[in-house]
């Protein structure tokens, strides 16, 4: 677990200075190189290298060919429940958001600047940021902590470290903390009950493909996206 962790902090560093130095080597050589580093879209491009990373490390860690049965992977015969089961817990959540403070502003708001910037981070939201998330949640950290703390525990605690990894983006505002909380706390309630990692992926993916669905909608196809902060 701490080898997994400390490899994507540090690979995302890694990533992101080489993309930024080689930015402003080859393409930008005006620009500061600290400005060109807060760009949103550099961001993504080292967290979905380091993500590729991390997920190779976690496939030599629990077993290779054996990767599915350690992780307990068990894709279930029916996915349909289980994404829109997602979809009803992101539109659920937004309800819960009106009745705590949430920031005007947040740092993730910072993505949301150009029409290239949110496709980014809407991909990459539902695609491999959601598979790795639930792989080291669920797949990796849960069971350690079931087998020392027992389920209950185990759930609280796995929920709480899957709400403090969103808080920087969040500005670490207790509002859309507790939020994330929550979707944790249903997505390792799922892993517990049906007792697979994959089913928790599928809400996930739901999760946020109804997240990114409404900023679509909401900024008519991320052309206008000054609507968002209206």
């Amino acid at each position: 677990m701490l080898a997994i962790a400390v490899v994507t902090v540090v690979s995302i560093g890694l990533f992101l200075t080489a993309i930024t130095y080689a930015t402003h080597a080859w393409w930008d050589t005006h620009t500061p190189i600290i400005e060109i580093a807060k760009r949103p879209a550099l961001t993504v491009i080292a967290q979905t290298l380091s993500y590729l990373c991390v997920l190779a490390l976690m496939f030599s860690v629990a077993g290779g060919s054996s990767f599915g049965d350690s992780i307990r992977w068990k894709w279930p015969e029916n996915f349909v429940p289980y994404f829109i089961g997602g979809m009803a817990l992101a539109i659920a959540l937004q309800g819960v958001a009106h009745f705590v403070p949430m920031p005007k502003e947040l740092p993730i708001d910072r993505f949301f600047k150009t029409s290239g910037e949110a496709w980014a981070l809407s991909i990459f939201g539902i695609t491999l940021a959601p598979l790795i998330e639930e792989l080291f949640f669920r797949g990796f950290l849960y069971p350690v902590l079931v087998r020392r703390l027992g389920v209950v525990v185990a759930i609280l605690i796995t929920s709480v470290a899957f709400g403090l990894l969103h808080a920087p983006q969040l500005g670490r505002a207790w509002g859309p903390v507790l939020v994330v909380f929550l979707v944790g706390l249903a997505l390792t309630i799922t892993r517990a009950i049906t007792k697979s990692v994959s089913t928790g992926l599928l809400m996930h993916i739901g999760y946020n493909f109804t997240l990114s669905s409404l900023l679509f909608i909401a900024s008519g196809g991320f052309h206008h996206l000054e609507r968002l902060t209206q």
